[in-house]
């Protein structure tokens, strides 16, 4: 069992530095409060992972918003996709609003204590959802590089690949996904015989197994988690696999599953 955030009191943390895991957190206690926020005091716990400081809500900006965007990134509406760009836009909100309905929050968009508990228990130390690893997401290598981004950045797609599967996860009953690659550098991908602008490239993608959903059901939930790629049973090559992926523009095709 991978470890798990320990909520403690925050004012317990004043003057504290924190340790923050992976590469995208920052410390949130020392910025400057969004428009809007409230008081370091209305969030009751710390996290290991990153800790927000108080009540985020449409108008918000900075490493806040965007540290949120990553978590809520699997809630964006069917066929959307959100932003990752610090901006508390009506896109985060309504994303925001479909995570707290997922949980049985109060489902108001607006970002404050029970929001954030919720995302802590989500979360483990490294800022990955705890059903979800870095390692299931890189069979590739060991560094992320070699791809047709810089290795910060692949991993940093991941991360955000990983908390749109955990969204989809939830949604289908909270029963595992199978993750059976992620990324790949260029010579991985070539070996794989992958195309020659994959995804997998970039961090974006993931190819699933079948698990207990199978392979139309997972084609058929991406959908509604900020997928904007999804290649599943029909499509050349995808008989035997989803593959699903974030990124610009968008293509679906499981024709065997409706799709």
């Amino acid at each position: 069992m991978r470890s798990r955030p320990i909520g403690f009191l925050l004012t317990a943390l004043a003057g504290a530095a924190l340790a923050f895991g992976g590469t995208t957190a920052s410390a949130s206690p020392s910025a400057a409060p969004a428009p809007g926020a409230a008081s370091a005091g209305d969030v009751g716990t710390a996290d290991a992972c990153y800790t927000w400081s108080g009540t985020l809500r449409e108008g918000s900006s900075g490493e806040a918003v965007r540290q949120l965007q990553i978590r809520v990134a699997g809630y964006p509406g069917t066929g959307n996709q959100i932003a990752i760009d610090g901006a508390f836009g009506p896109a985060t909100k309504a994303a925001v609003t479909r995570f707290q309905a997922a949980y049985g929050l109060a489902a108001d968009g607006i970002a404050g204590p029970a929001t954030f508990n919720k995302i802590y228990q989500l979360q483990d130390n490294d800022c990955t959802p705890v059903n979800f690893t870095y390692a299931e997401l890189n069979r590739c290598n060991s560094d992320w590089s070699g791809g047709k981004v810089s290795a910060a950045t692949a991993r940093a797609n991941a991360l955000v690949t990983m908390w749109k599967l955990q969204a989809m996860r939830h949604a289908m009953g909270d029963r595992p996904i199978t993750v059976n690659g992620g990324f790949r550098s260029v010579s991985c991908n070539s070996a794989v015989g992958g195309a020659a602008n994959s995804r997998h490239m970039y961090g974006h993608a993931a190819d699933l197994g079948a698990g207990s959903q199978g392979f139309c059901a997972l084609a058929r939930a991406a959908r509604n988690h900020g997928f904007t790629e999804i290649l599943g049973p029909g499509y050349p090559g995808h008989n035997d696999h989803t593959h699903v992926a974030g990124g610009s523009g968008r293509f679906w095709s499981a024709p065997s599953c409706g799709i």
